[in-house]
């Protein structure tokens, strides 16, 4: 990550950067190398040539493939296809800053799910998905990922319900964050031939359609309600951390009103900076609790 010295040195006041601005605000909590590839990959020219043609080509896609739906249904429908076209567009195609982003968001999705379930008064079942490599995506990972998160929902209120109880807060000393895991995730080295050039919001954009039209109407349309569960997700950490402050990182809101399709793409880069975000949050809570438990340990010694 730039350093504050170089950051001074390279800092224009009469044309300062955007870009290096948001590389070095800390307002929303990101871990560092995460904010740098999300700097770079938004920064990209892709991103600012590529993405103003790709995007309403690929929404008008979406409308002409659901009127598709209307005649052949399932008729299209193949999720190995779509994960072997996914795995190899982003190993051919896509930069390596934006790969490891997709890569890192399985990994903190599971985190967050299990520290919920660690953090519960009740015991449930998760899946955890952890790849490392581009190739481990075409075992079914974003169908599944989808698959987790209403799992998570169901299981973890239904059990809640059918024994009278419900998530409440827990002091920091008590948390457990045995499931965040503040190391980045060990990813290996990502593709960057002369033709990963694709930054992750043209990616997304691209996929999209072909996401629609290689699920049936039923996975796609749980794809993209999936991104409205942010909210839950995050009003579940808020009441076990105390913190109700943390709402105002999610951008997905309001699970009961889905939106339309055509934004899928766009809100799912919203979904990945707001679990990058909500997993930050964790990360800093588990450090913040080893600290108070290492001077409490201290004091301990010191009173003897």
């Amino acid at each position: 990550m730039l350093v504050t010295h170089d950051a001074a040195r390279l800092h224009d006041p009469t044309d300062p950067d955007p870009w290096l601005a948001l590389r070095l605000d800390t307002s929303v909590p990101l871990d560092p190398d995460a904010r740098d590839d999300l700097v770079a990959t938004m920064s990209s020219g892709s991103r600012q040539f590529l993405l103003p043609f790709i995007r309403p080509i690929a929404r008008a896609a979406i409308v002409l493939i659901q009127v598709i739906r209307l005649v052949i249904p399932r008729g299209l429908a193949s999720t190995k296809l779509l994960h072997w076209l996914i795995a190899k567009g982003l190993a051919w195609f896509v930069r390596p800053d934006a790969n490891r982003l997709i890569l890192r968001h399985f990994h903190l999705g599971s985190d967050i799910a299990r520290f919920i379930v660690d953090n519960s008064p009740v015991e449930i079942e998760t899946t955890p998905l952890r790849p490392r490599t581009l190739d481990d995506l075409r075992e079914n990972l974003f169908v599944q990922h989808d698959v987790n998160l209403f799992n998570l929902v169901i299981r973890l209120n239904a059990t809640l319900q059918e024994h009278g109880l419900a998530l409440e807060q827990r002091a920091l000393e008590d948390l457990d964050f045995s499931a965040i895991h503040a190391i980045p995730p060990a990813l290996e080295e990502m593709p960057s031939g002369i033709l990963n050039r694709i930054d992750l919001a043209s990616a997304i954009e691209l996929y999209t359609p072909i996401y629609q039209l290689l699920l049936n109407d039923r996975d796609f349309w749980r794809a993209s309600n999936s991104l409205q569960l942010d909210e839950t997700i995050a009003l579940y950490v808020c009441q076990i951390i105390g913190d109700w402050s943390r709402l105002g990182l999610v951008n997905n809101r309001h699970p009961l009103i889905p939106e339309s399709t055509l934004r899928t793409g766009h809100r799912l880069l919203l979904h990945g900076l707001g679990t990058e975000s909500l997993h930050a949050v964790l990360v800093q809570l588990k450090r913040q609790q080893a600290s108070l438990l290492q001077q409490r340990r201290r004091a301990s010694r010191g009173s003897r």
